[in-house]
């Protein structure tokens, strides 16, 4: 079964260096614009002198991965490797496939291609971190740096590479604001994705209530809503009596049922706030 669930994971790593190799010819490389992280500076490299970011990206990470493998974590090194060998692979194999009528050029919107290489970008990170890997590169820079300094932020150590590459985009396309622009979006976007596929499509909502009449409260949401509830003793602050408080986590579609449950209860107090991922037994009890 372990051995199954790995060769799975090499396959969605596979998978998304494919996809991402595919993204760069279509959407970044045609519209002159440098993505996100080292990948970056391979991308202006590859623009001004002519030297292939597929063989610039196995270059600086064969030292990353290194580094990574003997101070960091051997699988998720290895994995790093194999994303990083595949994608510069498939880049440089793509120089060979006819593309034409796929690419994408920005004659009558230029936003469109930073932010559906975003999208592509962010989709192809998440599914990678989750199998504990990763796009190679700043996130191995990153790796090596939380190694050294752990009390160090890694999301500045990545904002101010990103600002880096977009700031040295000005003068590496022609002394032109648009390239940095597209290069701030597509950053952006690639962030906001991974962000969403890392934290996972699970959102709720958490109820907190604080009442007297926990036994009758907790059983309308438990036959209404059909989710468990937590109940915690209290003690009010101002009349300093016995209180209870009870803890809910619903579906989002359920909130406005939740609030006509507790106005039939108006001695209850409640405030809610959002849940961003649910784990373990979120299932509707019976």
């Amino acid at each position: 079964m372990k051995g199954w669930r790995t060769a799975r994971d090499i396959l969605v790593i596979v998978f998304a260096a494919l996809l991402l190799a595919l993204s760069y010819r279509i959407f970044i490389f045609p519209n002159e614009f440098a993505p996100a992280g080292l990948p970056g500076f391979a991308t202006m490299l590859q623009h001004q002198f002519g030297f292939k970011v597929g063989y610039m990206t196995l270059i600086y990470n064969v030292p990353l991965v290194f580094f990574v493998y003997f101070l960091v974590g051997h699988e998720y090194a290895i994995r790093s490797a194999i994303f990083a060998l595949f994608f510069s692979t498939i880049l440089l194999a793509l120089d060979c496939v006819d593309l034409s009528r796929f690419i994408y050029h920005s004659d009558h919107s230029a936003i469109l291609a930073p932010i559906a290489g975003g999208v592509v970008s962010g989709f192809c990170y998440g599914i990678v971190m989750k199998r504990n890997s990763s796009t190679g590169g700043t996130d191995l820079v990153a790796a090596l740096v939380h190694h050294k300094w752990p009390e160090h932020n890694l999301l500045w150590i990545i904002f101010m590479i990103n600002a880096a590459v977009a700031a040295v985009s000005y003068f590496v396309y022609d002394y032109k604001i648009e390239p940095v622009i597209l290069c701030v979006i597509y950053c952006f976007i690639s962030s906001e994705v991974s962000d969403m596929m890392l934290k996972g499509f699970k959102e709720a909502v958490k109820f907190e209530i604080v009442t007297d009449q926990p036994e009758e409260l907790t059983q309308a949401l438990m036959e209404a809503l059909h989710h468990g509830v937590t109940e915690l003793p209290a003690v009010g602050g101002f009349t300093h009596s016995n209180k209870t408080l009870l803890i809910c986590v619903v579906n989002k579609r359920q909130i406005v049922h939740f609030q006509k449950i507790l106005a039939r209860f108006p001695g209850s107090f409640a405030y809610l706030s959002s849940v961003k991922e649910t784990m373990g037994n979120f299932t509707r009890s019976k």
